[in-house]
C-alpha cells in the first residue's frame, strides 16, 4: 500500500493520480500498485507538479517497513544508522548575510523588558 500526499498540485496530475489511487482527502491518495507502477506515478508526480509539493510513503524491506520520497520542499529523507528519516531545515536561528548567527533578544522579550 502506498500514499501519496499532494499540496498546490495542477488538475491534471489528481486526475491521473484518481486512476491508480484512492482520494480519501483533499490530497491525499493511498491504494495498493505495484513497484513499477509505484515508480512510474512518481515520475509522473516529478514531471507535473509544478510549484506544488509530493510525499510518498510506500513499504520497503528495511527496519521501519517503509520508505519516503519527497519532491518540492526543503524536507528531505536522510538515512540514519540504518532508519530513513525526514529531515527538517533548520529555522529556529535566522542568519545574517555573511552566513553568521543572528544572536540577542526576540522582539517579544525586549517589548516585555522595556515595557513597551
Amino acid at each position: 500500500m502506498i500514499v501519496v500526499v499532494l499540496t498546490v498540485s495542477p488538475p491534471k496530475l489528481r486526475g491521473h493520480l484518481t486512476r491508480w489511487l484512492m482520494e480519501i482527502s483533499p490530497g491525499v491518495y493511498v491504494g495498493k500498485v505495484t513497484a513499477r507502477v509505484r515508480e512510474l506515478l512518481w515520475n509522473q508526480i516529478l514531471e507535473n507538479i509544478g510549484v506544488g509539493r509530493a510525499v510518498m510513503v510506500y513499504p520497503a524491506n528495511n527496519e521501519q517497513g517503509m520508505s519516503f520520497k519527497v519532491c518540492g520542499q526543503e524536507w528531505r529523507p536522510v538515512d540514519f544508522d540504518g532508519l530513513e528519516l525526514i529531515m527538517r531545515p533548520n529555522t529556529n536561528h535566522k542568519q545574517r548575510k555573511n552566513g553568521e548567527r543572528k544572536t540577542g533578544w526576540s522582539k517579544a522579550s525586549r517589548y516585555r523588558r522595556y515595557g513597551k
